[in-house]
C-alpha cells in the first residue's frame, strides 16, 4: 500500500472525514503534517500545492488534493487503484 501524507490542523473537519474515508479503505498510517504548529511546513505546502486549504493529501507521489478531491476520487473508483500501486 502506497504511502499517505496529510497536510492538516488540529481542528479541522474536513482532515478528520478525510482519514476516516483513508482508514475505511484499508490505510493504517497517515503521516500528518500539522500547519498550526509549523509555519515553514504551512509555506511548504502552499508551495507544493498551490492551496491554502487543509487537508492536502498525496498518495506515494501523487497530490489528491483536499477532502471533497479524495472523495470524489473514491467514489468513481480511483481511490483503491491509486493506494495499491507499487
Amino acid at each position: 500500500m502506497q504511502a499517505v501524507k496529510m497536510y492538516t490542523t488540529a481542528v479541522c473537519p474536513y482532515c478528520v472525514r478525510a482519514k476516516q474515508l483513508l482508514k475505511a479503505r484499508g490505510v493504517e498510517q497517515i503521516e500528518e503534517i500539522r500547519i498550526d504548529e509549523d509555519s515553514k511546513a504551512r509555506d511548504e505546502m502552499m508551495t507544493i500545492t498551490g492551496r491554502r486549504t487543509v487537508p492536502q493529501i498525496f498518495i506515494g507521489s501523487t497530490h489528491v488534493g483536499g477532502c471533497d478531491d479524495l472523495v470524489a476520487l473514491d467514489a468513481k473508483g480511483g481511490l483503491m487503484p491509486l493506494l495499491e500501486t507499487v
